[in-house]
């Protein structure tokens, strides 16, 4: 039997983007040094959550709630902006 993680309320769960960043040098600069906010794909949202599966969001590096599977449950309004392809 599997299980299935439903977000209460305006929560959302976000799988993180597992990508390390490479400088012009080919250096690799892992996640946990980076500054700039993470981002990620939305898995799953709330009954009153704005957000959709499948959009693309930032969020603070030191935000959210880490769950099983390399996921995160962020409130809504921790979710610092939604990336939109024009």
């Amino acid at each position: 039997m599997s299980e299935i993680i439903e977000p209460l309320s305006d929560r959302v769960l976000v799988k993180p983007d597992d990508k390390d960043t490479k400088t012009s040098g080919g250096l690799i600069i892992p996640k946990t040094a980076q500054e700039m906010p993470q981002q990620g794909v939305v898995v799953s949202s709330g009954p009153t959550s704005t957000l959709d599966e499948g959009d693309r969001v930032f969020y603070g590096k030191h935000s959210g709630t880490d769950f099983p599977g390399g996921l995160k449950m962020f409130n809504e309004p921790n979710i610092l902006a939604v990336i939109r392809k024009k």
